[in-house]
């Protein structure tokens, strides 16, 4: 089944919109390794590799895994800080048309760099020290001629208020600012142009727990009042299972499961999923010494030289000689759950309860 038409099965099941509006085809993001006076290439970082997934329209999807797997380096491929070393990044206009971004040059790509943005994961380094509130939202709107004189201004208030913070808070600096109220000025800027995705990375990671749940909440507000549709990249379960329809989990730059966010919690198919879930803190206590947390040995695959056959297999408890030789095919196991494993249908994995 490919990707479009498992998308339109989910769709069709949970009632909502059909229709992709975004889709990703064999993305691949590899970084040459130079040696010498020459920079003769000898190698190559695979950091995103062969990645096909789709977003539908008004949804939250999850892209979660441990550090340095490439989800932060996919997202910035969708919004093309980085060019992709191949494959296809779909885009379905408002009038249906779709669009492949990845085939873009700079001057055709600015427009949709405008219906999707991004909010950083550092409060703290990715506002402007030198830039009041002001200056910061109004880049964006100023940069792509969108408006002027007083209305401007009134956009930049609007803005504010939309993200809970007050119109004279514009004259100030970012050093003014608490943490969470820095992240909502990030958001307020994410929004300036009416995007219709916005790639969230690691958006509440820096900040308190208690202020995660307030950007959380605001998130899941603003999705609502604008339908916006979000690719959520995080470590954080417990932010997943708050936030998301669905689960993307990644590992040395591959995808080795995805589905809704239910399937993923209380039914994981892959080795890799059940650990980490098995880490998610149990909010009720009665269910805190119940299954004991999945330590995996060894190091994470060098995405440089990944290992033969599944990439998972050095760290895998379940491992067979199969899986030493053989790379796992991305298939649908049923209801558009798909899985990287050789054993997904033998393997009897422990999941969590949702929220």
């Amino acid at each position: 089944m490919s990707v479009e038409t498992m998308s339109q099965v989910l769709s069709n099941q949970n009632g909502v919109n059909t229709k992709n509006l975004l889709e990703l085809k064999n993305l691949k993001m590899h970084f040459p390794i130079t040696k010498g006076v020459f920079r003769r290439e000898v190698g190559q970082v695979k950091a995103v590799d062969d990645v096909s997934f789709s977003i539908k329209d008004g949804e939250t999807l999850a892209l979660v895994g441990e550090s340095g797997c490439g989800k932060s380096t996919l997202g910035r491929c969708i919004i093309r800080i980085n060019d992709s070393t191949s494959g296809k990044i779909n885009y379905r206009e408002q009038n249906d048309t779709i669009v492949d971004l990845a085939s873009l040059d700079s001057k055709n790509l600015r427009p949709y760099r405008q219906a999707i943005r991004l909010i950083f994961q550092d409060p703290y380094h990715s506002l402007n020290p030198r830039m009041t509130v002001f200056q910061i939202i109004g880049e964006p709107l100023r940069r792509n001629n969108i408006t002027s004189g007083s209305e401007f201004e009134d956009r930049c208030v609007e803005l504010l208020r939309n993200v809970g913070l007050r119109p004279e808070y514009l004259r100030r600096y970012p050093h003014a600012f608490s943490g969470g109220e820095r992240q909502r000025i990030g958001i307020a800027r994410a929004l300036a142009l009416n995007p219709r995705i916005i790639i969230a990375d690691e958006a509440v990671s820096a900040l308190d727990v208690s202020v995660q749940a307030q950007i959380l909440n605001l998130l899941q507000d603003l999705q609502e009042q604008f339908n916006l549709t979000y690719l959520f990249i995080t470590h954080d379960l417990s932010v997943v299972d708050y936030l998301s329809d669905r689960v993307a989990v990644m590992y040395v730059g591959k995808l080795v499961e995805m589905g809704t966010r239910a399937e993923i919690f209380m039914k994981p198919k892959h080795p890799y999923t059940e650990a980490l879930l098995s880490a998610v803190p149990k909010t009720d206590p009665r269910q805190r010494n119940k299954g004991a947390r999945i330590r995996l040995t060894g190091d994470v695959a060098d995405p440089a030289s990944p290992p033969k056959g599944c990439y998972f297999h050095p760290r895998c408890p379940y491992v067979q000689d199969q899986c030493k030789e053989e790379e796992p095919e991305f298939q649908d196991t049923g209801h558009g759950h798909r899985v990287a494993c050789h054993f997904a249908d033998e393997l009897k994995l422990k999941g969590v309860e949702v929220i």
